[in-house]
């Protein structure tokens, strides 16, 4: 039997530094192999500077605070935890580029009401860790939005959840309801580590811990693991983006998001609204109103009274142009494919949470095909509540 054939790859030490100590390799680091040593020597130096090793980026020297409260770092279980988040944050470098830029966008606005409320600025980090500031995020528990809500603790404090407004994704109502809960926690706990702690695993289960291990300090209590690690991820998040360049990040002001202008308007519409119609009154995208309005599940603006963000400049009249969109003939409910107008009158049905299209035609007495072709749907096809579909008669 032939012998399979060895080959041998002989890395540069600034590339198996690289590689061992986890640090991101620049480009064309596999295209500079063959150079001179004094080359190489420079080379290396060049490149453990741009990308320091995880080791060195990982000692801390204290003292160290979250919150305005001193981190405890001659504990051994301490700094082992906080190591810990900081290699698992720092190993995953795309998405500290992401929750950088993403701050850009947000950290403003809930640095300005941490302040307002005299808050510590940290609990920004919150949001970082809890979604890394997703409108949309969610977890396996039924947590959602910035925040990371569930729905009985979002409707506690104020939030709207239900199938046509989930106001968990929108970065200010969320934010004034996670700042009123971090608030009374702390009002309770006596100390913002523990209420962080109690906002990741819940505020009885906290009380019981306390209670049944007579201390009341986040670094020496015993809590769910999950929880053991929560305050020092958000560490490890300040820590990363307060200094980015010290771990490797070199941003320029361009690099992040900004925050959209935005016109803020109250409006109350007696009817479900299309938003198609809305944003032809913004003279906008249907896309630009959901991106604004994040809160909004479906494809209508159920009635009632909403606070809207629009356009920059598009408040001025949008009132006026909005009835002018609703009165103009098929604003929202044009024909769809393959369908005559000239042959069948179309109705509108706004979809109802547990539709389906064959209950749907079963209670309007029609049959299947008469929802289906006017939509371009089929048997099967998912419906979502909120949803206008035209009806054939």
């Amino acid at each position: 039997m032939r012998k399979a054939k060895r080959t041998f790859v002989f890395l540069c030490p600034a590339l198996l530094a690289a590689l061992v100590l986890g640090a991101s390799l620049p480009a064309g680091a596999f295209e500079r192999q063959a150079v001179s040593g004094a080359d190489r020597t420079a080379e290396a130096v060049a490149e453990a500077a741009a990308f320091p090793s995880l080791l060195s980026c990982i000692r801390v020297e204290g003292p160290l605070d979250f919150c305005g409260e001193p981190v405890p770092l001659e504990l051994d279980d301490v700094r082992e935890r906080l190591e810990k988040e900081m290699l698992v944050l720092l190993w995953d470098r795309a998405q500290v580029i992401l929750n950088a830029k993403r701050a850009g966008r947000y950290f403003p606005y809930i640095e300005q009401r941490l302040a307002k409320r005299g808050m510590p600025d940290d609990l920004k980090y919150i949001a970082v860790i809890e979604s890394a500031l997703r409108p949309h995020a969610g977890s396996h528990r039924g947590a959602v939005g910035y925040w990371q809500f569930i729905r009985p603790t979002a409707q506690k404090y104020g939030l709207r959840v239900d199938g046509n407004i989930d106001e968990r994704r929108n970065i200010f109502t969320s934010t004034e309801a996670a700042l009123d809960f971090l608030q009374e926690l702390h009002d309770e706990f006596g100390s913002w580590a523990v209420a962080c702690a109690a906002y990741n695993m819940g505020d009885n289960g906290m009380r019981k811990r306390i209670r049944i291990q007579g201390v009341q300090d986040y670094y020496r209590l015993y809590l769910p693991l999950e929880t053991q690690a929560y305050v020092f991820r958000a560490m490890a998040a300040k820590m990363i983006l307060s200094d980015p360049a010290r771990y490797g990040f070199h941003f320029q002001e361009q690099d992040f998001y900004d925050a959209p202008d935005f016109d803020r308007i109250t409006l109350t519409v007696a009817k479900d609204t299309p938003l198609a119609d809305i944003a032809a009154a913004a003279g906008t995208y249907y896309k630009v109103i959901k991106d604004l309005n994040t809160q909004i599940l479906g494809d209508d603006l159920v009635r009632g009274t909403h606070v809207l963000l629009l356009p920059k400049g598009s408040a001025k009249g949008f009132v006026a142009r909005l009835k002018g969109v609703e009165a103009a003939p098929q604003s929202a409910s044009a024909p769809a494919r393959g369908v005559d107008p000239s042959k069948k009158e179309l109705r509108t049905y706004v979809v109802r949470p547990g539709d389906n299209v064959h209950a749907i035609a079963r209670r309007l007495g029609v049959p299947l095909n008469a929802l289906l072709r006017p939509n371009g749907l089929k048997p099967d096809s998912v419906i979502h509540p909120g949803q206008r579909l035209l009806v054939a008669d």
